[in-house]
């Protein structure tokens, strides 16, 4: 929808562009300039771009485009100049399309045809999920929804590091305490942290472990089929969480897998032919320092085992071997391996990922710590989120059912915490407040799911006609409405194409704020027969596009609340 309309602007500005003799730049990705804007349907800036090529101001370069622009257009109702700007607005005939189109469900198809896959969460199966890794799973999760959206192929992949220390001290701990009878993750946590502070009394529990190290890595089939029970269990638990935060992975990929397979030694064979690599210090390093880095990448041990780092790259090879896209999900404290790894990919002439790096989410000092001094895991934070949730809901709702209103808080509690996690860019550290999370009066989840909720239930009420007059729908909150909802396109595009999903959340805020404007100042079933007709087909609507925003943000379409 919205991309049609894009198509046919950049087609009318390219032909007025040859026609006065212009050309922009090469490597501009938007080499047009066209971007949303407050006082027009799409505006382009092209002129600033030619400016410094032709040498001439800016206004004076958007008069001859904007004279040049041809005057056969299919959804393009006027161009207006305004100084170095041109303007374009959607005509009445495309709105109406909009409104058709938006009313099929399976309206929102991307265009991509790429296989992607994205590698999220891949936390240590050594414990439960943490608030710390809670920004990595829905970041991650909301990508593969986003570029699943977008028309790709995607895989969504949990990759195992089962080779570590500290899977090695979960396997010891497993065997000298007693595992206890609580979620598994849980109980993982327990003698895993009971093995470490053994560890610190008992310098040879260290050596045991590097044992186990050496003993997995080189097949040793009693040892590898206890670190196969130890991580499944483990993981059971994490996917439990996971599962209950609507956060589902196609596949894993183990570490020990490319040991195995020979992987891991071709990678250290292609990088020993650089010609910057050397046995240092007991172990085998790679020297990047021509490249900035300070410390040397360690690729093996001196007693042959090789590390985390290596066992990535033949991992990373092996992505880059079978998608188009690779999309890895790395938390700030990565920054350094990350940058190390890319490096050395590029050594190998492998094609590097897309790395989305995310800075940390905290919790308001005290708000919700339960065992001062010790993290708070994503168990607890759900829980007491869904708490709050649920006596927000026993407010609002008392004559419902007590089944109904624990059904609805648990979706609310996953959609507060998804959306709150996903709405702040990235890169940008966030504070999880749980009381403004939960706000249904606010810009939160529970607002755009209470809207959904709402023309749910404006629809339940009143069918569409199989026949309704869009131009019927003249006033300035109805074409905002269509206007915004034909946007959905243009953010699911470029939410795939530069990996921000902070983007989706934006809109589904703003389209829940323009819906209830609408439902504020037209009135749809006390409306006339046929302009009743045409508002409840833009309910349906606006109804479809809520809906599909919150599942892509992997939040719960409630039909009521």
């Amino acid at each position: 929808m919205f991309l049609d309309f894009m198509v046919e602007v950049e087609g009318l500005l390219d032909a007025a562009l040859k026609s006065c003799g212009f050309q922009v730049p090469e490597g501009e990705v938007n080499k047009l300039a066209l971007d949303l804007s407050p006082h027009a349907d799409l505006a382009s800036s092209v002129s600033f771009r030619l400016a410094p090529v032709l040498r001439r101001s800016p206004a004076s370069i958007a008069a001859d485009i904007h004279k040049a622009l041809p005057a056969e257009r299919s959804y393009v109702d006027r161009a207006e100049l305004v100084g170095p700007y041109i303007n374009f607005f959607m005509n009445r005939a495309f709105l109406a399309e909009v409104l058709r189109r938006a009313l099929a469900d399976d309206c929102w198809t991307g265009r991509m045809s790429q296989s992607a896959i994205v590698e999220h969460t891949s936390a240590n199966p050594d414990g439960p999920l943490h608030v710390g890794h809670i920004r990595n799973s829905v970041i991650g999760d909301t990508l593969v929804r986003i570029l699943r959206r977008a028309g790709c192929k995607v895989e969504a992949q949990y990759y195992v590091n089962d080779m570590g220390r500290q899977e090695a001290m979960v396997v010891w701990g497993r065997s000298h305490f007693p595992m206890e009878e609580i979620k598994a993750d849980h109980a993982t946590a327990r003698v895993y942290i009971a093995a470490h502070k053994t560890m610190g009394e008992r310098p040879e529990v260290k050596e045991e472990a590097d044992r186990i190290i050496q003993g997995y890595e080189a097949g040793d089939p009693k040892i590898s089929a206890e670190i196969k029970a130890a991580v499944d269990y483990a993981i059971s638990g994490i996917e439990e969480t996971l599962f209950r935060m609507n956060i589902h992975h196609d596949s894993y990929r183990w570490e020990s897998e490319f040991v195995r397979d020979g992987s891991v030694g071709e990678i250290i064979q292609g990088l020993e032919k650089t010609g910057l690599t050397q046995w240092e210090e007991g172990a085998f390093q790679l020297d990047l320092s021509e490249f900035g880095f300070e410390k040397k990448m360690v690729l093996r041990r001196g007693d042959g085992t090789s590390l985390y780092i290596t066992r990535d790259l033949a991992y990373h090879r092996w992505k880059a071997e079978n998608f188009d896209r690779t999309v890895d999900i790395l938390g700030a404290d990565h920054k350094l391996v990350s940058s190390q790894l890319r490096t050395a990919l590029r050594l190998l002439g492998i094609r590097e990922p897309e790395v989305v790096i995310f800075e940390f989410v905290s919790l308001p000092t005290g708000s919700m710590s339960t065992r001062k001094g010790k993290f708070i895991s994503a168990d607890e934070l759900l829980d007491q989120v869904e708490n709050q949730a649920l006596e927000e809901v026993r407010l609002r709702r008392p004559e419902e059912s007590d089944e109904f209103r624990r059904e609805v808080a648990r979706h609310v509690a996953v959609g507060a915490v998804r959306y709150d996690v996903v709405r702040v860019s990235a890169d940008k550290a966030t504070t999880f407040d749980w009381k403004a999370a939960l706000d249904f009066d606010k810009l939160s989840a529970p607002f755009i799911q209470y809207s959904h909720a709402r023309a749910c239930s404006i629809l339940r009420r009143s069918a569409v006609p199989e026949t309704f007059d869009p131009s019927l729908l003249t006033a300035e909150n109805e074409v905002a409405l269509i206007k915004k909802i034909t946007e959905f396109e243009l953010v699911i595009d470029r939410a795939a194409r530069e990996l921000k999903p902070h983007h989706l959340a934006t809109y589904a805020r703003e389209l829940a704020e323009v819906f209830n404007l609408f439902y504020r100042f037209s009135p749809v079933l006390d409306a006339p027969d046929d302009l009743k007709a045409a508002r409840l087909a833009l309910v349906q609507a606006a109804r479809n596009a809520l809906k599909v925003s919150l599942e892509t943000l992997g939040i719960a379409a409630l039909e009521s609340m």
